[in-house]
């Protein structure tokens, strides 16, 4: 009898997840809590939240769940890993212990700078006079960032002092973050190029994945307010070997002696956000899950099965897994509702979607959709990751717009200039 799997989420991320793991000849049966009309093509969508820890336990007993895989990092924050390992149950993630690590930017920061792991200089605030006073005398820009998790839009760029105090009050007073927002950490700007990191992490070594380069802001150019994503390249054109042993000595190896040293757990994804500087790699944040879009591209890129990856990562065997991944490059395009990353509507009808998959190399991971009377609809802010691979990244970059291109539904929304070359700052 093959293997259950339960993945918990519903975006992007969950469908890829669940469509790789799908291709195990392992696998017997995938179960996405809530998922969305994606991943219900590929299994069995269960009307459970993320966060419901006794839901989703109560869940895995009866249908006799081989593993669980967490997906959105306010599931992890939440302790879901904690209650499904002290029941005895196998889950793939972090214990919210370890997780603190995305679920605190200030915890994270004085992880880093307690190890000597590079990242940009902060203080954090929890009352706004203070850090008011405190923006008043600094130098611009600067960055001012919502302690918590706020879905990839808690990162606010200030110009200018006038802007500051935006942020501030937008965080602190407007509470526009809820309690994500009660404190917030003030850093200074970083200039160079982003870079998403991945590496399985299980306790005592770690195994890293191909580099990949988020798009977070809105608009073509890097303009307009941040998002949880646009769109991923992979790999980003920006590692070499060299980057790749200072990624590995001065951040991977920095974190593991970390851990060691503060008691902390950590068995799962560990998703770094790096800006590559000229003085080297700085941690913009460290995030204990599988990235969003940057997930899109890396299971296309990896050739062999995911399974064995997962169950060394919680059995703590990582030195006997050897990931075959393609050479070819991968490029994610994400298609969002109009008015994202504020308000948008729900309910668009989407049309396009089989002849899109139709091209080959191309894959259309699904996230903010929901399947309703025969026809699949808008229901959340990123919907639809539309994903070419192929033998170098323009050719990757040209199928992904080519699919793309195929889908459309009102209001729709993305950037153009995804993968497009871009000169180092």
């Amino acid at each position: 009898m093959g293997m259950r799997i339960l993945i918990t989420g519903s975006g992007g991320r969950e469908h890829a997840l669940a469509w790789k793991l799908s291709q195990s000849s392992r696998v017997e049966r995938v179960y996405a809590a809530p998922g969305n009309a994606g991943t219900a093509l590929i299994g069995e969508n269960v009307p459970i939240s993320p966060e419901d820890a006794a839901g989703l336990l109560a869940f895995a007993r009866e249908h006799r769940i081989d593993l669980t895989v967490v997906g959105p990092d306010d599931a992890l924050a939440a302790g879901v890993v904690d209650v499904f390992e002290d029941a005895g149950l196998r889950i793939f993630g972090p214990r919210a212990a370890a997780a603190r690590l995305e679920s605190s930017k200030a915890f994270a920061k004085d992880f880093m700078q307690r190890h000597g792991i590079p990242t940009a200089a902060y203080r954090e605030f929890t009352d706004s006079a203070e850090a008011r006073d405190y923006c008043r005398a600094a130098n611009y820009p600067l960055v001012v960032k919502a302690d918590g998790l706020a879905l990839g839009k808690g990162v606010i760029i200030a110009a200018d002092a006038e802007q500051a105090d935006a942020a501030i009050r937008t965080c602190m007073e407007d509470k526009v973050f809820g309690a994500a927002g009660m404190k917030v950490v003030v850093e200074e700007f970083l200039v160079g190029v982003e870079c998403s990191i991945h590496a399985l992490v299980d306790g005592s070594g770690y195994l890293l994945f191909p580099d990949c380069r988020d798009h977070k802001k809105a608009l073509d150019g890097d303009l307009g307010l941040n998002t949880g994503g646009m769109g991923t390249i992979c790999p980003s054109g920006t590692v070499d070997e060299e980057m790749t042993a200072r990624i590995r000595a001065e951040i991977l190896d920095r974190f593991m002696a970390g851990i060691r040293a503060d008691g902390l757990s950590f068995r799962g994804m560990l998703f770094p956000g790096l800006m590559l500087t000229a003085e080297g790699p700085k941690v913009l944040e460290f995030n204990c899950r599988w990235g969003d879009p940057e997930t899109q591209v890396l299971v296309r890129r990896l050739n062999s099965d995911m399974v064995p990856l997962l169950e060394a990562t919680i059995d703590g065997t990582l030195t006997d897994q050897f990931p075959v991944w393609d050479d070819a490059a991968a490029v994610c395009v994400i298609l969002a509702s109009g008015g994202y990353p504020g308000a948008y509507e729900k309910g668009k009808a989407i049309h396009g979607l089989s002849k899109a998959a139709f091209i080959e190399g191309v894959e259309v991971f699904h996230a903010g959709t929901k399947a309703s009377d025969g026809q699949v609809l808008t229901s959340g802010g990123r919907v639809l990751g539309v994903t070419g691979k192929a033998l170098g990244l323009e050719a990757a970059r040209a199928l992904a717009y080519l699919g793309a291109d195929e889908i459309s539904f009102d209001g729709m929304q993305r950037r153009n200039d995804i993968g497009a070359p871009r000169r180092m700052p």
